[in-house]
């Protein structure tokens, strides 16, 4: 797969072996029984490697799933309101969002308007101020309620936690 007709061959060690002609490092690297990589192709002359070439994919799969399995996920979830939903319900969503909370997730409160209810923002504001004021303990106010058309939108996320 290598075009070029010189390379700068480096062996399993990690000495150098000089430039050499493809063929030729092709031959010796066969020989080691490895394989010839390019590993810096943009070089002049291209940097090639002797190595196993199935061994080094395995540790690079290896490496990248060990920081995968470091990484924490945050989920953004949604729970949707009307400016006109009932106390009871409110309560319930507010236990909704205080789990979704503790699971260490971010949650987008939104409040839905329609037809006429957009002459009254206030009620759907009024709601919003609800939540973060039920929530002050438990969250954080990432992104204040702002209109995005025909909906207000909160951004929350989990407060950290003191142990």
């Amino acid at each position: 797969m290598i075009k070029v007709k010189e390379v700068r061959v480096i062996d399993a060690e990690g000495g150098q072996l000089g430039i050499l002609d493809t063929r030729e490092a092709i031959k010796k690297a066969e020989e080691a029984g490895l394989d010839l990589v390019e590993v810096a192709p943009t070089a002049k002359p291209p940097v090639c490697r002797n190595m196993d070439f199935g061994k080094y994919k395995y540790e690079m799969a290896k490496k990248a799933a060990e920081s995968r399995k470091h990484q924490t996920v945050i989920v953004v979830k949604e729970i949707k309101l009307r400016p006109r939903t009932d106390d009871h319900d409110v309560n319930f969503k507010l236990n909704n969002i205080k789990r979704f909370l503790e699971e260490g997730n971010k949650v987008k409160v939104t409040v839905m308007f329609r037809g006429r209810e957009m002459a009254h923002i206030d009620h759907g504001r009024a709601v919003l101020n609800r939540i973060i004021t039920e929530l002050q303990n438990d969250a954080i106010v990432e992104s204040s309620p702002r209109l995005e058309g025909r909906n207000m939108t909160l951004l929350l996320g989990a407060k950290a936690k003191t142990v």
